[in-house]
């Protein structure tokens, strides 16, 4: 079953791997400027542990609750981990005891739970790095889906990039369900813009899917998250 299971990986993450090259290439980018994040949300750390031996190096999670006993079971294969899911200020802690990035940061309130967690970390030596953040940008002022309204952005990026335990990587967003996906990624590369303006290292555009992300590496995605199209339907729950 293992090695059925690993073949059929290897075939999703190679038709993923061409989907990307193609997109690069008709964006005039090289292929080396898109980071894939394997997005293994309900699949078993078995997965997870398959796509590292296929070569895969960045595994997204949308639950604290599923993903840090997952994180554990495979830490020998030396994965970086992205919290890309709402998160509850509440989980801040549990959260910086796996993930090497949070994608997800919306508000001030969280990044300040999310520092002060970094913080006794490493005073307690069970971290020795800030914390990688995203700023989760909505793309259709819609509160039911998270994210930092536009005209807010600014004022969320510099108090991010005033905690010494956060380091401000860049944006994410997820496209509107009911907006051409092409739009609404514009729409995002234009506010990277203006947020590299004032934090040159704030490069990171985390955008497109399964379903859109060649429309997302044509805006300047440096980073998709892809799920479906590389794990199949999801499947039941990771012990």
């Amino acid at each position: 079953m293992t090695t059925d299971r690993k073949a059929e990986l290897a075939e999703n993450l190679a038709e993923v791997e061409e989907r990307i090259a193609d997109a690069c290439r008709a964006a005039g980018r090289a292929r080396e400027e898109v980071k894939l994040i394997a997005i293994t949300k309900t699949f078993p750390a078995s997965d997870v542990a398959l796509l590292a031996e296929l070569g895969v190096t960045d595994v997204g999670e949308n639950r604290d609750q599923e993903a840090g006993p997952k994180a554990a079971e495979v830490a020998a294969a030396g994965l970086r981990w992205h919290m890309v899911g709402r998160l509850q200020r509440n989980k801040a802690r549990s959260v910086v005891g796996w993930a090497h990035e949070v994608q997800s940061v919306d508000s001030a309130r969280l990044a300040d739970a999310l520092a002060k967690a970094v913080h006794t970390e490493r005073y307690t030596g069970k971290r020795e790095e800030p914390l990688d953040v995203l700023i989760q940008v909505s793309l259709d002022d819609d509160p039911e889906r998270g994210g930092c309204p536009l005209p807010e952005l600014d004022a969320l990026a510099e108090h991010i990039a005033r905690a010494e335990e956060l380091r401000l990587r860049g944006l994410m967003a997820v496209a509107p369900l009911a907006t051409d996906p092409a739009v609404a990624f514009e729409r995002l590369a234009r506010a990277g813009e203006g947020l590299r303006k004032d934090h040159p290292n704030a490069a990171a555009v985390s955008a497109g899917m399964s379903h859109d992300l060649e429309q997302a590496i044509t805006h300047g995605s440096t980073c998709v998250r892809v799920g479906t199209a590389l794990l199949g339907g999801r499947g039941l729950a990771s012990p």
